[in-house]
């Protein structure tokens, strides 16, 4: 059974709060004082993590997941297993409509959230999302 199968029992959601609350501490977040962390486990066990980088434009601005998905695709790649993401007070935020996608593009089958409701997977989270496979769909039919 890989990672990315395991029930949100056997996934430590404390380890990656505190590792998304230690990367919301390296926030850059000087125009809307609202410093995000986010930390997941990768479906071969390593965790990684991002945080908020803003910019005087705002919409250049990093959010704590375009980070994490950096850090994902420097550290080797592969697939995210389980996610969490904070604000400044430690508090579980939901990631905004871009971010869900960016997360479901890298991520394992059965990719597990930690949400404001529990935890879900990242199909209940963005249902019915058009991802790399709808493209190769199209691709085949040309």
């Amino acid at each position: 059974m890989s990672r990315a199968d395991q029930p949100a029992a056997e996934v430590d959601w404390q380890a990656l709060a505190v590792a998304a609350q230690a990367a919301m501490q390296h926030a850059y977040a000087p125009y809307s004082r609202f410093p995000v962390g986010a930390a997941a486990l990768t479906e071969d066990g390593r965790m990684i993590s991002g945080c908020n980088v803003e910019n005087a434009s705002y919409g250049l601005t990093l959010c704590a997941e375009c980070t994490l998905v950096g850090a994902l695709q420097m550290s080797g790649g592969g697939k995210l297993a389980a996610f969490y993401c904070v604000d400044g007070e430690g508090n579980i935020l939901m990631p905004c409509g871009r971010c869900r996608q960016l997360l479901y593009e890298h991520r394992a089958a059965g990719m597990q959230l930690m949400t404001v409701s529990g935890v879900k997977t990242m199909d209940e989270v963005l249902p019915d999302a058009f991802g790399p496979e709808n493209l190769e769909v199209e691709e085949q039919q040309k």
